[in-house]
């Protein structure tokens, strides 16, 4: 019997723009079921890397695929089956949270769309603000119908870019306990970007970690914090950010 290919797959991916290199052959895969944490400083290749899996960007080199579609060719087979989620993308601020998310319904073709808001808003917490427009909504708020939007679809694979960004405590680690819960309730693929590594540890099985568009390391948080000799993921973030691993030395650190 022929196995299933994994959710998300990398392979030699490359994007240059005019010269300079985004992303300089990476490969990596991401099992279903799994969360994968894509790790890096700015400037890593993180958002580029997210955005050619979602066929937003036409790799140069390279394939990026999700459940064995390649996004570059045949993204339309698997849209249906992913959704992506990012405070950092606004959605229309007239419109109520209600009307948003029935237009994203109808953009990925929910049956019952209907049923399913009303089922988001009792899950999410959605239902005192459902019908006030999203432009006067709190930065909580708004990560909640965001992360509404994102779920709209029930998707198999999901990709997080900062999902807790700017959040309180609470409000944040409120939002990583409905990740946990869908992940574990639909066996879904969660490939996260994040700076808050606390976030990282508690919710990631691996880690991809990138500098200046290329993998430097991977392992579950708990084998990088041994290979590192450290005591936090954050310091092996700073580890790898700054090179000091190798004796070099970026021009900020």
């Amino acid at each position: 019997m022929r196995a299933d290919p994994p959710a998300i797959a990398v392979v030699d991916l490359v994007k240059k723009y005019r010269g300079s290199t985004a992303v300089d052959g990476i490969s990596f895969e991401v099992p279903r079921g799994s969360i994968t944490g894509l790790l890096g400083g700015n400037g890593a290749g993180k958002t580029t890397t997210i955005a050619m899996i979602m066929g937003l960007v036409t790799p140069t080199s390279g394939t990026a695929s999700v459940l064995g579609v390649d996004m570059a060719r045949d993204r339309h087979r698997v849209l249906h089956r992913m959704n992506f989620e990012s405070p950092y993308v606004e959605m229309p601020m007239r419109l109520t949270v209600r009307q948003n998310l029935k237009v994203f319904a109808a953009l990925y073709g929910v049956r019952g769309a209907t049923a399913r808001i009303a089922e988001l808003a009792r899950d999410l917490a959605l239902e005192d603000f459902l019908d006030r427009p999203s432009g006067q909504l709190s930065a909580g708020q708004k990560t909640r119908v965001a992360l509404a939007k994102a779920l709209v679809n029930a998707p198999d694979v999901l990709l997080l870019d900062e999902p807790t960004a700017s959040l309180d405590p609470d409000t944040a680690d409120w939002v990583r306990s409905r990740l946990e819960a869908y992940r574990a309730g639909r066996n879904a693929t969660i490939l996260l970007a994040s700076h808050n590594m606390p976030e990282v540890e508690r919710l990631c099985d691996d880690v991809v970690m990138l500098r200046r568009g290329r993998i430097v390391d991977r392992g579950a948080p708990a084998e990088l914090i041994a290979r590192h000799g450290r005591s936090t993921m954050e310091e092996v973030f700073l580890d790898i950010a700054r090179a000091r691993e190798g004796g070099e030395r970026t021009a900020a650190a």
